[in-house]
């Protein structure tokens, strides 16, 4: 186990000691949602279109005790809490946690689902775990250095440059703009999309397989921070539309509308 670090740990030189831990926590939070998962389980509402179910809160409930153990002094923001209106106040150095990342893809029952475990420092997504336990595909990255984990071994991961023709362009299956994405491809020749739940789509992106992610329509901060973190390890970035670093510690952790993609 690492041991707790200060609050001064978000400007310390590296932040890949904290990796192993944070990995298995994901992992044991993928267990228990998988737990869930294989059940009948029921889905309530947190507001309009915004579904939850049991898995949500009991992963969550694996993450928060070792995060408050390996950082005392970092503040936590996590999805249901935050719900609940337990909202800590936050500087430039704090965790963002989705428990479950794609609920409803883990409603759906398609797999493409993930834990998310991030951290902001000095404003930026520092070190990010994302986990997808149906898939059992682990990603991670801090520090400039970024990896994925399956049955096939551990490997660095980077982006790769967007080819000029044939571009693959990553969509959210359940949050769609049709319109504004046709725009967004009449730019790219011959470009191709394809459909991933969750923050797959930024790990595509980050590990050479995608090539953009636009996303029109809302988010929060804790459903992009960790795969935030793990694209700009592998050579990547998040934008607005007006060309500027996504930011983080925003009124209400609300997402404008940004492209992910390889660093120009």
């Amino acid at each position: 186990m690492a041991a707790p670090v200060s609050g001064g740990y978000g400007r310390a030189m590296t932040h890949l000691p904290l990796l192993p831990r944070l990995e298995k926590t994901a992992r044991d939070a993928g267990r228990v949602i998988m737990d869930i998962y294989a059940q009948d389980f029921a889905v309530h509402f947190k507001g309009e279109n915004d579904p939850v179910t049991a898995a949500d809160s009991l992963a969550e409930a694996v993450i928060l005790p070792v995060l408050r153990a390996l950082t005392p002094a970092i503040p936590i923001v996590a999805e249901e809490e935050a719900a609940a209106g337990r909202i800590p106040d936050v500087g430039d150095t704090f965790w963002l946690v989705d428990p479950l990342d794609g609920t409803k893809e883990f409603v759906k029952k398609n797999g493409e689902f993930t834990v998310n475990i991030g951290l902001i420092a000095n404003g930026v997504p520092a070190l990010g775990v994302v986990y997808a336990p149906a898939l059992d595909v682990l990603w991670a990255g801090a520090d400039g250095q970024a990896w994925r984990q399956d049955a096939q071994g551990r490997q660095t991961i980077t982006c790769r440059k967007a080819p000029a023709h044939g571009a693959i362009v990553l969509d959210s299956r359940s949050h769609r703009a049709a319109d504004r994405l046709q725009a967004f491809l009449d730019g790219l020749p011959g470009a191709v999309v394809e459909n991933a739940g969750s923050s797959l789509k930024f790990c595509r992106i980050a590990e050479g397989s995608g090539d953009y992610y636009p996303r029109f329509g809302p988010t929060c901060e804790w459903d992009t921070a960790a795969a935030h973190a793990v694209l700009l390890a592998a050579g990547g970035e998040v934008v607005t539309w007006d060309d500027r670093p996504l930011a983080y510690g925003k009124p209400k952790f609300l997402n404008p509308d940004f492209l992910a993609r390889a660093k120009p």
